[in-house]
């Protein structure tokens, strides 16, 4: 190509000549502005704001009357200022109160989702939230609790009901740059989370006309899982509607496991499959009735019903992100047909990539965003480059279907890996199998079984799809369970640094947008990243928010001060570690000694205690005068002079924390809650890191 040409020695003039190929870095530029927002430690002010709709007003009017060489850079510019702008506007349109302290009485909401919790517990949302004695402009818009009581109560949504509940507010990260509770509940306006072990009390029916997409959800899960018994049911529920409520952990463990668990996303393979049944076979249905094929556009026509059953599966899905991505970009290819487009390119992709980071600037940080991108993004580009060597007329035509699917699996396993390992701390060693013999069951069995049984239930003849259905999730059940059993099924990876995933994604996007030769400088950032994520050091101590837990990292991996305590905060330090070992194993590691209320141990050159119990205040002053830190699971009423004390007063400020020994033998604190931005507590003092001396 031409820029390839005038390339290094004129970039701008370069640019403008490749303009056709640009439009694929817009998304890119938007995702780098919102991701500035979102790296930022404190809240913006009006003035951040003021600047950043300057520069695009600015790059806007360079765009339309500056010299064409600079238009490229003044569109990049443009797209990142308005990245900014959009994740602030969004930032403030969801804000929605968050319960600021722990709460216990009685909780009446009306149900808006029923899905389970990592626990294995059945788990509601509730709206339209009372709490006693909260007023309403304090009480938060939307709550989710577990239910750990009793088991006769299936809720649904839709009821107005009633119950005793424990509530808190959303969680921080369990660590230094872990996983944001805080920050994903804040967009989804979920001002409070907790359970109940008491029996949830209808206060009033569902009324006409509210709620009712979910209640056909509700109705449509349980009509299949009365249908097909067990596991199997749920799963074909779960693929089917988005109501996964019915599947066990276990269940769940086995599709993680195995590579498997994106069955249930309502992603764009399921999208895919739907709509491409769909529009196949009314397509093929028209052209079998010649009268009609003549004086109608088949393709056209089943274009555009497969948009509607597209649209309607958005709203029965319940709108999550992997779905609203799946759709916008099922949109973008449909209308390309109906537009007489090519449907699949890296432009539709990354229109639908505009579209969706505009629209739900915070969908960038997700998983599934990235991972469902990713795979698009490699699959045309590798698709689009075997084409004209291997597609055409270079196989025969009875191995295509096995060479796609092997192709498809391969691209997309290797575009999801990195992104799945960074997000999820595992490596699935036999996923790339599980799919290859999993796949088909989707396509061919579950999601034409739905439709089938969907069409023919009005004449109460849905027994061949529901068996069809049947079918397929049961194989893939078999396979889950069977490929998670082997030895060796799952790689712990530790969590990556910040940068890795950035640099890793622009490299990719690099050598898949540019041709020939231009491709090449895109590895390496990709060698730049994995280089980073390799040397990423994990910190030697961490302290849980409450104080009650505390990980050690050691030669056998990290030893945890007790088997209880702190579970979810234990577990997801493990999971970053890249350490497979449940808590209670972790705990048995060597470390620590001492009784399990004051547990000793060493960081650097300094002894530490970790002090829990009823017991714990009284050992405080004990425990100061023979260690260099103390770490108390209690809020201290006074401190002894000279103690290196960490409680849950500090805590509170800081959320958990990192601990790292320094060469002048001090320890350089770090916490997990740092700065101060929308989604974290208004009261909370600014937690700068801070430096424990050591104790004289």
């Amino acid at each position: 190509m031409r820029a390839g040409v005038t390339g290094w020695a004129h970039p701008l003039q370069a640019l403008a000549e490749a303009r056709g190929m640009l439009f694929p870095w817009v998304p890119v530029f938007l995702a780098l502005g919102i991701g500035l927002w979102f790296g930022l430690r404190d809240e913006p002010g009006a003035a951040f704001y003021a600047v950043a709709l300057a520069v695009f007003l600015a790059m806007v009017a360079l765009r339309l009357w500056g010299p064409e060489g600079w238009h490229p850079l003044a569109i990049a510019l443009a797209c990142m200022a308005f990245g900014l702008l959009a994740a602030g506007a969004r930032g403030h349109l969801q804000a929605a109160p968050v319960l600021a302290f722990r709460y216990y009485g009685p909780v009446e909401g009306r149900i808006i989702e029923v899905d389970r919790s990592s626990s294995d517990h059945i788990r509601i949302t509730l709206d339209r939230v009372v709490l006693e004695r909260l007023p309403p402009d304090r009480t938060p818009a939307t709550v989710r609790l577990s239910l750990h009581g009793p088991p006769e109560f299936v809720p649904e949504p839709g009821p107005t009901v009633i119950l005793t509940g424990h509530l808190a507010p959303p969680q921080a990260p369990s660590e230094p740059r872990g996983l944001d509770f805080q920050r994903i509940a804040y967009f989804e306006r979920l001002g409070a989370v907790g359970y109940t072990r008491t029996p949830v009390l209808i206060l009033g029916p569902p009324e006409p006309g509210q709620q009712a997409i979910n209640r056909l959800r509700a109705h449509l899960s349980a009509a299949i899982t009365a249908r097909i018994d067990g596991q199997a049911g749920a799963f074909a529920a779960g693929a089917v509607t988005g109501d996964r409520s019915g599947i066990t952990e276990a269940t769940v463990a086995d599709l993680r496991d195995s590579n498997l668990a994106h069955l249930l996303a309502i992603s764009g393979m399921n999208l895919a499959f739907l709509t491409g049944f769909v529009f196949a076979a009314l397509r093929y249905g028209v052209a079998l009735v010649p009268a009609v094929a003549l004086r109608v556009n088949a393709k056209k026509l089943a274009a555009l019903v497969a948009l509607a059953v597209a649209g309607f599966y958005l709203l029965l899905s319940g709108g999550n992100l992997a779905t609203e991505r799946a759709f916008l970009m099922a949109a973008v290819m449909l209308g390309a047909v109906l537009l007489d487009r090519r449907a699949l390119s890296l432009r539709s992709v990354a229109l639908s990539a505009c579209v969706l980071l505009i629209w739900k600037p915070e969908s960038l940080l997700n998983a599934g965003f990235q991972m469902s991108f990713a795979a698009t993004v490699v699959l045309i580009a590798g698709f689009g480059a075997l084409e004209g060597q291997v597609l055409r007329e270079k196989l025969p035509r009875w191995t295509m279907p096995l060479f796609t699917l092997v192709l498809s699996s391969v691209l997309a396993g290797a575009a999801t890996a990195p992104f799945a390992a960074a997000h999820f701390n595992r490596f699935t060693d036999y996923g790339l199998l599980a799919n290859l013999l999993t796949v088909p069951a989707m396509g061919l069995c579950i999601m034409p079984g739905a439709v089938v049984a969907a069409l023919l239930a009005p004449l109460g003849l849905a027994a061949p799809g529901l068996w069809l259905m049947d079918l397929g999730s049961r194989w893939i059940l078999l396979v889950a369970a069977w490929v998670a059993g082997w030895d060796g099924a799952v790689t712990g990876i530790p969590m990556p640094g910040p940068w890795v995933l950035p640099l890793m994604t622009l490299g990719v996007l690099w050598a898949v947008v540019w041709r020939r030769w231009l491709r090449l400088p895109g590895l390496a950032p990709v060698a730049l990243a994995l280089l980073l994520w390799v040397q990423t050091e994990r910190a030697p101590v961490l302290i849980s928010a409450d104080g009650a837990q505390v990980g050690l990292l050691g030669a056998e991996g990290r030893a945890l001060a007790s088997p209880r305590g702190a579970g979810f905060a234990a577990q997801s330090w493990l999971e970053n570690d890249g350490d497979l070992a449940e808590p209670a194993a972790a705990a048995a590691r060597p470390g620590f000694s001492g009784p399990q209320g004051a547990r000793a141990f060493r960081i650097g050159g300094v002894e530490a205690v970790h002090l829990k119990g009823k017991s714990a205040p009284k050992a405080l002053a004990g425990a100061c005068a023979t260690a260099g830190l103390v770490i108390l699971a209690a809020e201290a009423e006074t401190v002894p002079e000279g103690c290196r004390l960490i409680d849950q007063t500090l805590l509170a400020r800081t959320g958990g924390m990192a601990l790292w020994p320094e060469k002048d033998g001090t320890l350089r604190m770090e916490a997990a809650r740092q700065g101060t931005r929308l989604w974290s507590p208004q009261t909370q003092a600014k937690a700068r890191p801070q430096r424990l001396a050591r104790a004289e």
